[in-house]
């Protein structure tokens, strides 16, 4: 790495040097090779992104639950939990994920294997929000 930056510092001096008017570089070599090094040190900036994407925070008191779908529909969601094959769960949805997933359910919705992760408020059976990929319709 020292190697590099030495090999790097003298290319930039080098540069600078073929560049500049001969009176220059008999007057201010000092000057020049400050020049070399500033170029190297400074940063260049192509790009600036204005758009900063937050995520939603999730509520207090909610947890999230990995499951497998069972049964699915406009109203209802039934599933199986991953961890605990025999632990089945049945959530209905908050007003604000209804929509979403009956536009999911008119381009074939969640198919009986599916794998959904789904966050609710610990002891209610409210969906607020499903994460998953659904399968192709049948």
């Amino acid at each position: 790495m020292k190697k590099f930056n030495i090999f790097a510092g003298l290319l930039a001096l080098a540069a600078v040097l073929a560049f500049t008017p001969s009176s220059a570089r008999a007057q201010a070599p000092v000057a020049a090779a400050a020049a070399a090094a500033a170029s190297v040190v400074s940063p260049v900036i192509t790009r600036v992104y204005d758009v900063v994407t937050r995520r939603q925070p999730t509520p207090e008191g909610s947890e999230w639950l990995k499951a497998e779908v069972v049964h699915a529909d406009a109203v209802t969601l039934i599933v199986r939990e991953r961890e605990n094959g025999y632990a089945v769960h049945t959530f209905n949805f908050s007003p604000e994920l209804q929509p979403k997933m009956q536009a999911m359910l008119d381009k074939g919705g969640f198919q009986y294997g599916d794998r959904v992760s789904i966050l609710f408020m610990s002891g209610q059976t409210v969906a607020l929000r499903v994460h998953g990929k659904p399968s192709k319709s049948l």
